[in-house]
């Protein structure tokens, strides 16, 4: 190797370890003292707001539907909210409101096939919009499956489950849908979004 080639790298690598430690430095410095007051003030915030804790910090949302089905199961609707992405995702609880476990009827995973094969769920759930005079149903993803809480087979006497449902969204004109379950009452409800 000859020496000018040698030098030439020794300054080539000598300009990068000063260019990398320039740009560590920058960035470890960058930002200044304000992320250390962030957490102060939003803790006292939350200090002084005297609207009570929120649906994250233990407290059930008010539901915006309660549909009793058979054997003392009773499912209250949440929320409703439209995406952006062209769904609405439609969230509740599920409780066994008896005395005794109860186990889920097969019918709230519909009759459609490919559905029952991917075992027990809520896929039998339709949003009815009845201004455009449509049925929307639960979508499903690239093997079958579809997107709602699945997976359960009995509920213990007083146990609640989470439950959500994906559906195609209804046009933005539309604000309210029947929500039907099979083996509940029907009810209207309202899509945020």
């Amino acid at each position: 190797m000859s020496i000018r080639f040698t030098t030439t790298a020794r300054r080539g690598t000598f300009a990068l370890a000063v260019l990398t430690s320039l740009t560590f430095g920058a960035v470890g410095c960058g930002g200044g003292g304000d992320d250390d007051e962030k957490p102060k003030a939003s803790a006292s915030a939350s200090k002084g707001d005297k609207s009570g804790p929120s649906a994250q910090e233990g407290e059930a949302e008010e539901p915006m539907a309660e549909l009793r089905g058979s054997n003392g199961l009773l499912l209250k609707i949440t929320s409703a909210e439209r995406d952006s992405g062209g769904f609405v995702t439609v969230n509740g609880e599920l409780k066994n409101d008896g005395d005794k476990s109860v186990a889920i009827p097969s019918t709230l995973s519909g009759n459609e096939t490919e559905i029952i094969r991917n075992g027990r769920s809520l896929g039998g759930a339709t949003l009815v919009d009845s201004k455009s005079k449509k049925r929307y149903y639960v979508l499903r993803d690239t093997e079958g499956r579809p997107l709602t809480t699945a997976g359960f087979s009995t509920i213990k006497a007083g146990d609640r489950l989470a439950v959500f449902m994906q559906f195609p969204s209804p046009p933005t004109s539309t604000t309210e849908v029947t929500f039907q379950l099979p083996t509940f009452t029907s009810a209207t409800i309202s899509i945020s979004g």
